[in-house]
């Protein structure tokens, strides 16, 4: 805890100070470029990966990267991504996997997760994305791969449940929204983009990276 009040007085006397005239402008309003949705591990930060300012993304964290279709829970999600689109009119919407994802690793061997009953119901959300795994990937049993194409599969399974809320379903209707899946790994520093025309997670370098709104047809559930 020590550190963590350390860091606030350090943000308080040199960040701040250097940065006072953006923080007062944000005070007015926000305009952010992106609604940035990612897992909740403590190892991913979306900024410092993206190297963006205060109020240039959007954020919504959970364990997962999830997001459950519309109408299934009344919660957080649904109302954060309706007023990034309705409200704040964001552009694009990312939806950005990881390496080495507890919650990914968890998915296959449910009855670890006994005493984590609120664990293991938030993860029915990513049902599809299990049984993708299992159906079509027998062909790979070593685990790190496996981890990878579950990671990589259940980011395409979130972006299609995205499709169902009604906000977003109508901005991508009058081309006003674009989506995006990523999946980054960590220990690297690599971030991947999925490639609707080669379908699959190509390298982001640099602003040569220009993906299209990520979109492909799941196999039948």
């Amino acid at each position: 805890m020590q550190k963590l009040v350390e860091g606030i007085h350090q943000f308080q006397t040199d960040i701040f100070s250097s940065k006072q005239r953006l923080f007062e402008m944000l005070a007015e309003r926000q305009q952010p470029l992106a609604l940035f949705i990612t897992c909740s591990d403590s190892r991913i930060d979306p900024s410092l990966l993206t190297q963006t300012e205060p109020g240039e993304l959007f954020i919504l964290r959970n364990a997962g990267n999830i997001v459950p279709p519309y109408g299934t829970v009344n919660g957080g999600e649904a109302a954060t991504i309706e007023f990034a689109v309705r409200a704040l009119e964001v552009k694009d919407i990312v939806i950005c996997g990881h390496s080495h994802c507890g919650a990914m690793n968890g998915l296959p061997v449910p009855e670890t997760l006994d005493d984590l009953p609120a664990v293991r119901g938030w993860l029915s959300y990513a049902d599809s994305t299990h049984r993708i795994i299992r159906e079509n990937y027998e062909h790979i049993s070593e685990s790190t791969a496996r981890l990878t194409a579950t990671v990589e599969e259940n980011v395409l399974v979130q972006l299609e449940h995205l499709r169902t809320h009604p906000t977003v379903a109508a901005a991508l209707g009058r081309k006003a929204l674009n989506l995006h899946g990523w999946v980054y790994k960590f220990e690297t520093g690599q971030a991947f983009g999925y490639h609707p025309q080669d379908g699959q997670f190509v390298p982001i370098e640099g602003t040569s990276f220009t993906a299209p709104s990520a979109t492909r047809e799941l196999p039948p559930i």
